[in-house]
């Protein structure tokens, strides 16, 4: 299993990050990132302890656990800037908390992510357009699909949208507690969920994840 989207009491989650990444290991994933919630006042410090939380749990377990940060309910016009702080202190990967329709997320934080250079994915993206699955594919972000209740209502659309401009998706638990981890059924039923038929569920749950390991300039372990 591959998961790029995650959350312990460093934000929203119940676990810490080190007890997040054990129980992932024992599920059997090969990779987490843990992406807490950030603004520009917490930033630092959740960067600071992810990094050392991950670091020693892939050099201890046979996971790759990658620290990162989910950019939430930011001013658009600020976007750039905390992805672009983030990346410099620390975090491997860059999430931004998309225009899902279950929150109040600024309308336009969804294009301001995808211009970013410094973003690498964009969470529950909500009611996707087609130009910002276009820039997606042109950038190489990628387009979550989601896991997690609420934020999952538009999977359909998103992956119709990103599927229609040859955009590249993801999909992600969203994780907040230990039972929202994902299990390789459920993934593969969330993916049909979406529309998706088994070349293109293959793609999202497999091929997928190795292009943003690569874009990010890491790779699995060889075993789990």
């Amino acid at each position: 299993m591959y998961d790029f989207h995650t959350h312990t009491f460093l934000s929203d989650g119940v676990l810490s990050p080190i007890e997040l990444i054990r129980r992932a290991h024992a599920q059997g994933y090969r990779v987490i990132a843990i992406t807490d919630h950030v603004g520009f006042g917490n930033i630092e410090y959740v960067v600071k302890t992810l990094k050392r939380d991950c670091r020693i749990a892939s050099h201890r377990w046979d996971i790759l656990a990658i620290p990162g940060v989910e950019i939430t309910h930011v001013p658009k016009e600020d976007i750039d800037l905390a992805a672009r702080e983030a990346k410099a202190m620390g975090a491997q990967l860059v999430n931004v908390h998309g225009e899902t329709v279950v929150e109040p997320v600024e309308p336009g934080t969804n294009w301001a992510a995808l211009n970013s250079p410094s973003v690498d994915i964009l969470a529950h993206p909500g009611l996707l357009t087609p130009d910002e699955a276009r820039v997606a594919r042109e950038r190489g972000a990628f387009l979550e699909i989601s896991a997690r209740r609420g934020h999952s209502l538009t999977n359909g659309h998103v992956a119709k949208t990103a599927l229609a401009q040859d955009a590249l998706m993801v999909l992600d638990s969203d994780a907040h507690r230990p039972e929202d981890l994902l299990r390789q059924d459920l993934a593969g039923k969330v993916a049909r969920g979406a529309g998706l038929n088994d070349e293109q569920a293959h793609a999202l749950l497999h091929t997928n994840p190795l292009r943003l390991l690569d874009r990010l300039g890491l790779s699995a372990p060889l075993h789990g």
